[in-house]
């Protein structure tokens, strides 16, 4: 049932705390992206090249 959702998180019969290891997002319209793990980490991120001439 669960894989069916298109939903950032799912809790049967219960809910449970947050935990910084697990990522927390939504999708759609409730917005995208994910908080929290390395997941949420890439957000805040930006890649970035430099070159560098050897002398």
């Amino acid at each position: 049932m669960a894989a069916r959702l298109e939903c950032g998180g799912v809790f049967i019969n219960g809910y449970s705390a947050s935990d910084a290891r697990v990522a927390f997002g939504g999708v759609k319209k409730s917005g995208f992206g994910r908080e929290l793990s390395h997941f949420g980490l890439h957000e805040f991120c930006n890649v970035q090249t430099v070159w560098k001439n050897r002398v």
